[in-house]
């Protein structure tokens, strides 16, 4: 049994895993496996990180990957933990707000593991 996921927009069943995410050979669609999962997970209304743990308003939380801030050269490593999350309400998929010492950053749930 395939227990890969359709690709989200050309809706063909021909994608395979590539290391830490899917590719659709037929239209050339890659995203990330965590983001899949998200998608699955999202319809329960609980916000859940990288490894399926729910996430409640003051956790700690690590990033498990550095992500480029856009329109900015600022980079937030990997390993960062964060304190005192609040989730927000999910704009545009980012549904952790968090304030770091570069900033205030809203995040998505899926680079993020409980701490």
């Amino acid at each position: 049994m395939n227990t890969i996921p359709a690709c989200p927009l050309c809706t063909m069943e021909n994608t395979y895993q590539d290391g830490d995410q899917y590719v659709c050979p037929d239209c050339g669609h890659e995203w990330l496996i965590a983001a899949a999962q998200e998608d699955v997970q999202e319809t329960d209304g609980i916000v859940r990180d990288a490894n399926g743990n729910p996430l409640a308003d003051g956790d700690a939380v690590i990033l498990i990957k550095d992500l480029k801030v856009k329109g900015s050269s600022t980079v937030l490593k990997k390993g960062t933990k964060v304190k005192s999350i609040r989730l927000g309400n999910g704009t545009d998929g980012h549904e952790v707000d968090c304030r770091m010492e570069n900033g205030s950053f809203m995040l998505k749930a899926v680079f993020l593991k409980k701490a």
